[in-house]
């Protein structure tokens, strides 16, 4: 997941959402929390206090909350599809096909029931189509089919922290797009985010490679696809809605995927605690993490949204090691942390 704006004012599915400016120190919301409640200024004097401001706060306190538990979410979700390929049996690509399908229809039927202009518009617009189908593809599609292929040879911990890389791929669109180097900041995060997967693919030793190179490669491609997804829809989203563009992109994908995979025909033998996994990774790992994490960026800005993003990969690090007995090294640790890192220099 990957947070984009940083407007105070931003319109979703239909509806204007104010938040507090993005870049404001949520210490300040904070202390002006704690203004209102005392009402008192510096000087010791009593004063009203706007209710506006004492609701900007709340709302960077909601919105900071949805954002952590959103990102859990889905880094727990990386966790739960390791546990469903490990002791299920279930394809990477299956996985995707399903997830895909369902999360599509869960989107589009919030986005019917919100919006049903922008739906309604959005599939009659001829023009819009060969958008869809290259964010469909080229977005979700690679994406999801290459997330869970890289948690397949890997871990939980390792694919979602490989993928924080797409800001790299964000980085190097923005600098292109407005024909400028790197500042010292971003520059130090590429150096940081290099590093940092230098260790976790060597583990400090520059002569092996103790990361799969199958589980890097798709890393690596996961991150470039989540980067684009960034970017490639953001006319679309403006236009249709966020909901609406990510149920047609969704669903165009799992459709894409079905006659290759078809379901049907190679699905594992789950029990009921496999179908309660199947079931958290459509409705609360895919969509409830996406509507969550999105609805926080609404309240607290892209800017924010970026930093507290990183509990997902911490989710699926603990998670891993929790639920799927994953080990970490002292130098893959240091690489998540330099990684992590660089999400604070390149937002």
């Amino acid at each position: 997941m990957s947070a984009r704006g940083t407007t105070e004012t931003t319109t979703i599915e239909g509806d204007v959402v104010t938040s507090t400016p993005a870049g404001e120190p949520v210490a300040a919301a904070t202390a002006a929390t704690s203004s209102a409640t005392t009402g008192r200024t510096d000087g010791g004097r009593r004063r009203r206090i706007s209710p506006a401001i004492d609701q900007s706060a709340r709302n960077v306190l909601v919105g900071a909350i949805l954002v952590l538990v959103g990102g859990i979410m889905w880094g727990s979700n990386a966790t739960v599809s390791k546990i469903l390929m490990e002791h299920y049996g279930a394809q990477p690509m299956w996985i995707a096909c399903i997830r895909e399908l369902f999360a599509g229809m869960l989107f589009l039927l919030v986005a019917g029931t919100r919006s049903p202009r922008q739906l309604a518009g959005a599939v009659r617009e001829r023009r819009s189509w060969p958008w869809f189908v290259l964010c469909a593809i080229g977005c979700v599609l690679a994406g999801q089919v290459a997330y869970l292929s890289s948690i397949n040879w890997t871990n939980a911990g390792t694919a979602t922290v490989l993928q924080t890389l797409n800001l790299l791929v964000v980085l190097l669109y923005v600098c292109i797009h407005d024909r400028r180097l790197p500042g010292r900041r971003e520059s130090a995060g590429v150096a940081l985010a290099f590093v940092g997967t230098v260790l976790i693919a060597t583990g400090g030793d520059l002569t092996t490679l103790k990361l799969p190179m199958m589980g890097l490669f798709w890393g690596l491609i996961n991150a470039t696809a989540t980067g684009f997804l960034s970017i490639l829809p953001a006319k679309l989203i403006a236009k249709w809605g966020n909901m609406t563009v990510s149920g047609l992109m969704f669903l165009i994908s799992g459709l894409v995927l079905l006659p290759i995979v078809r379901p049907w025909s190679g699905a594992p033998a789950f029990d009921a605690f496999g179908f309660a996994l199947m079931t958290y990774t459509v409705v609360f790992g895919t969509f409830g993490a996406y509507g969550l994490f999105m609805a926080g960026v609404m309240r607290v800005g892209a800017m924010r949204a970026t930093m507290l993003g990183t509990s997902e990969p911490i989710a699926a690090t603990v998670t891993a090691v929790l639920f799927t007995g994953a080990v970490f090294a002292p130098t893959d640790l240091i690489g998540f942390a330099m990684i992590i890192v660089m999400v604070f220099l390149v937002h």
